[in-house]
């Protein structure tokens, strides 16, 4: 049973507290930028690139979970 909740997070080089913190941290983005949204479409003038500013940020975020050496691994270089 509790290998479902630390199979993905080791997945992506993360301890389950490091991936609740992860995971809760790009929810709450989000949900900020779909507020910045419709605050956006009822004034066009507020928030023109929050939403698409904060999309980028996250998706380069994200591209790295799991590319990165982790803190507690050396890395080697050639």
């Amino acid at each position: 049973m509790i290998e479902n909740f630390t199979k993905h997070p080791h997945q992506v080089g993360e301890t389950y507290g490091e991936h609740l913190g992860a995971a809760a941290g790009f929810g709450a983005t989000l949900i900020a930028a779909g507020i910045a949204c419709v605050i956006h479409a009822v004034f066009p003038f507020l928030f023109e690139k929050t939403a698409s500013h904060c999309v980028a940020r996250l998706h380069g975020s994200m591209s790295l979970r799991g590319r990165l050496p982790r803190h507690d691994e050396t890395v080697v270089q050639i």
